[in-house]
C-alpha cells in the first residue's frame, strides 16, 4: 500500500495502516512523539497499537536523543528461525512427546535453568567472547547489580506472554524451528530503571506524556543508558541463540543426520545508529524489524496463524523497517472476557499446543489478521517463505 501522511506532527508521520483503524489513544501517542523537538520522523507499521509512551509498531528516528519508552521494556526482544533438513513426514505421530522434550530443554514461563548454560558445550553456539560479555554486567546500573545470578540462569529461557517456541513447516514441507523471546527480567529491570531516570531530567518536565522522557546526546545519563541498552540487546541475542542450540540438540537426538541452515535472527525492540537524509540518527524500533534491502526478517502471526520469512526492500521512507508481527487488537483482559476455552480449542485446531486458561489471552482471535498486515507492507518486504505451526510451546 502507499503510506498515509498523518497530520498533527511537527516531524512527518508516515503510516502503513488505515488511520481510522488505529485506536485514538495510539494516534495521540504518534502525534506526541512527532512533536518532540528531537524527532526527525515517525514510520508507523500496519500492526500498530497503543503502548506505554510510544505505540507498539512504530519506528522513531531522533537527532541526538533517544526515548527508552520508544524501545520498550523487553529490550532486544525479537525472533530467530532456522530451516532444518527434516520434512513433515519425518516427524513422529506422537507430537505431545516431542513438545514435552522441547519444554524440558527450554524452560518456559517463570522457570529457569538450575544452573547457567555452558555455551561451550552447545553444538554450533558461538561461545567466543562469552566471558567478556558477562564482564560487561559489572558496569551496568547499580540498581541491577544484585541480579547477575538470576540473569545467568534465565539465559536460554523462553519466558511467558507472547513469547513462543514453534516447530513449523513451509509450503514445500520443510520443517523449521521458530522462537520469540527477549532479554528476560534483566532487560525489563534495566528499561524500567532508565525510564524512571529520564522522567526526572529537567528537559522532560513539560512533555505531553511523561513516559516519552528522553536522554540527550553528550550527557552522562545518555551514555549510561546506551551502555546498558546495548548490553541488554546482546543478552537477548545470546538468549535466543542458546535456546535455538538447545532445540537443535533435541532434534539431533531424535532425528539422526538432521542438519540446519544458518539461523535468521532479528530484534524488534531496539535502538540502532543509522543515517537518513544525510543525518546520523538514533532509530528506535518498538514492535518493528529492520528491513534493509535484501535483509532477512521474521514476521509471526499468533499461535496458529503462521509466520512469514521475509526479505527487506530497503524503503527509506519507513526507515528500512517492517512490522514485527500481526499485533494485538484487544487487551489480554478483554481476550479473557471475550473468548472461551472452546474458542481456543477451535482456533488452534491442528496445532500441538497448550489449550488451557493460562494461554487464553494469547488466542489467535486477540490478534490482528496476519494476511492484512502483510498486504499493507508490500513496499517494505517481499515474502520468502510462509510457515505453518505444527507444535507451539508457550510459557
Amino acid at each position: 500500500m502507499v503510506y498515509k501522511k498523518v497530520p498533527g506532527g511537527r516531524a512527518p508521520i508516515r503510516m502503513w495502516a488505515e488511520p481510522d483503524e488505529v485506536e485514538p489513544q495510539a494516534m495521540q501517542q504518534l502525534r506526541n512523539v512527532a512533536n518532540l523537538p528531537w524527532t526527525h520522523g515517525v514510520a508507523v507499521m500496519p500492526d500498530v497499537h497503543y503502548g506505554m509512551g510510544a505505540t507498539v509498531g512504530s519506528v522513531i528516528a531522533m537527532r541526538d536523543a533517544v526515548s527508552p519508552a520508544a524501545v520498550g521494556v523487553d529490550i532486544g526482544c525479537g525472533m530467530s528461525a532456522v530451516r532444518t533438513s527434516l520434512k513433515v513426514d519425518d516427524l513422529p505421530d506422537n507430537l505431545p512427546y516431542l513438545r514435552s522434550r522441547l519444554e524440558q530443554a527450554v524452560p518456559v514461563g517463570f522457570h529457569a535453568h538450575k544452573r547457567p548454560v555452558e555455551p561451550g558445550r552447545l553444538h554450533g553456539f558461538p561461545a567466543a567472547q562469552w566471558d567478556s560479555f558477562w564482564k560487561g554486567f559489572d558496569a551496568l546500573a547499580p540498581a541491577v547489580r544484585g541480579r547477575r545470578q538470576r540473569a545467568e540462569v534465565q539465559m536460554g529461557t523462553l519466558g511467558g506472554g507472547n513469547h513462543f517456541l514453534e516447530v513449523c513447516s513451509d509450503d514445500e514441507g520443510a520443517v523449521w524451528v521458530v522462537l520469540h523471546s527477549g532479554s528476560r527480567n534483566i532487560g525489563k529491570e534495566l528499561a524500567e530503571h532508565h525510564i524512571e531516570q529520564a522522567r526526572k531530567l529537567p528537559h522532560n518536565q513539560d512533555l505531553p506524556d511523561r513516559d516519552l522522557a528522553v536522554f540527550v546526546a553528550g550527557t552522562v545519563k545518555m551514555e549510561a543508558y546506551r551502555r546498558d541498552l546495548f548490553w541488554a540487546q546482546d543478552y537477548a541475542r545470546h538468549n535466543r541463540a542458546i535456546m535455538m542450540a538447545l532445540v537443535c540438540g533435541v532434534l539431533r537426538k531424535h532425528f539422526a543426520g538432521v542438519t540446519f541452515d544458518r539461523p535468521i535472527s532479528c530484534h524488534h525492540n531496539y535502538v540502532a545508529e543509522e543515517t537518513y537524509d544525510g543525518m546520523d540518527l538514533l532509530v528506535t524500533r518498538k514492535g518493528a524489524i529492520r528491513a534493509g534491502s535484501g535483509e532477512l526478517g521474521i514476521i509471526p502471526g499468533s499461535m496458529a496463524t503462521g509466520t512469514y520469512i521475509v526479505k527487506g526492500l530497503g524503503n527509506a521512507k519507513a526507515f528500512n523497517s517492517a512490522s514485527h508481527g500481526a499485533g494485538r487488537k484487544m487487551s489480554r483482559n478483554k481476550a479473557k472476557r471475550t473468548f472461551t476455552l472452546g474458542d481456543l480449542e477451535a482456533q488452534t485446531s491442528g496445532v500441538e499446543c497448550r489449550k488451557d486458561a493460562g494461554v487464553l489471552d494469547e488466542i489467535p482471535g486477540a490478534y490482528k489478521d496476519l494476511e492484512s498486515v502483510m498486504a499493507a507492507q508490500t513496499d517494505l518486504v517481499e515474502v520468502v517463505a510462509r510457515l505453518r505451526q505444527i507444535i507451539c510451546v508457550k510459557g
